[in-house]
């Protein structure tokens, strides 16, 4: 049963892909944090993400093989910014989608770019270009793209106002961009305005939870690496999320998700994720940006449940088709 999906993209969000450079954080900063009582270094505040919507996710072709110049990527996200901005976003029909929200309701249509020094987010593999999938892994793309609809429990979380997941909630989207920090000796907790995610996570040495137990975020353990917060997540539950242009990324029991956060200044927060998915991919794949501290940002409610409709909606539009 062919699925059509209404899919909110930033210009950015794409499911995954990769850069031309060594991770970033080999590159160590010499910035000395402020720190807490206990010593640990202080990233409580409001961080915002909305600067990096204008960098593309994958390194654009015409940059391969090379390292492009500052005014090359000045005029790319310029380019880009450009292109969404003047997009008319009417609905349409293509392979997946039919259409999305106007422009005005999109962060990055009201944010000029700031200064970029980047022209992917993605740094790994060094080719910048998505690593492929496996076989399982195009099998669950190609199911969920003719079953996404079949129930509710297909449905992508993100759709039903569930969760964005692990990598959802930090990447740049389309609204609410904004992440609250906040943490004690023993924990760090992450808000994300976007579908309310709060992740709570210890800072412990202590071993993950037993195999067969799984949940939505996984089981992360934070661990401090010098100035650099390494958190690390793993026992994922199996479920479809919203994770970009392509449907059906699924996290599985086998994923390993490393995020690592390090102050470069008082201002700016350099953010890390490394995917390590054997069963999806044949490599692992990692992307990195920067969030600017924020802090006249207002983090509301977001109550996606309340008046929404997408769900039987999209479930009765499918039945109708199948009847068609």
């Amino acid at each position: 049963m062919a699925s059509r999906s209404v899919l909110l993209i930033a210009p950015t969000l794409v499911i995954v892909a990769i850069a031309f450079a060594p991770p970033v954080l080999a590159q160590k900063s010499t910035f000395e944090p402020p720190r807490l009582a206990d010593g640990q270094p202080d990233l409580n505040g409001i961080w915002n993400n909305v600067g990096s919507s204008h960098i593309p996710l994958e390194l654009p072709d015409e940059f391969a093989g090379r390292v492009p110049s500052q005014q090359e990527i000045d005029e790319l996200v310029k380019a880009r910014s450009d292109r969404g901005k003047s997009a008319t976003w009417q609905g349409h029909e293509n392979s997946r989608g039919v259409g999305a929200y106007a422009n005005y309701w999109f962060d990055w249509f009201w944010k000029e770019p700031t200064a970029i020094d980047a022209p992917a987010l993605l740094i790994e593999p060094a080719n910048g270009k998505m690593p492929s999938m496996t076989e399982k892994g195009q099998q669950s793309v190609e199911y969920y793209r003719e079953h996404l609809h079949d129930s509710y429990s297909t449905m992508e979380t993100g759709d039903r106002c569930l969760s964005r997941g692990t990598y959802g909630i930090m990447m740049p989207t389309a609204y609410n961009n904004g992440k609250m920090f906040f943490h004690t000796p023993n924990h760090v907790v992450i808000l994300s305005e976007m579908i309310h995610n709060a992740r709570v996570i210890p800072i412990s040495t202590d071993p993950h939870v037993n195999d067969s137990i799984t949940q939505w975020n996984g089981d992360p353990r934070a661990r401090w690496d010098g100035n650099t917060l390494v958190v690390e997540s793993k026992n994922f539950k199996a479920l479809a999320i919203n994770a970009g242009q392509v449907p059906g990324r699924l996290k599985r029991k086998t994923d390993t998700w490393s995020n690592f956060f390090s102050l470069l200044d008082q201002d700016t927060l350099h953010y890390e994720l490394r995917v390590n998915d054997p069963d999806t991919y044949t490599a692992p794949w990692t992307v990195a940006f920067n969030y600017r501290r924020d802090n006249e940002y207002l983090q509301f409610e977001y109550a996606c449940h309340e008046g929404n409709y997408a769900v039987p909606n999209s479930l009765s539009g499918e039945r109708a088709q199948e009847h068609k």
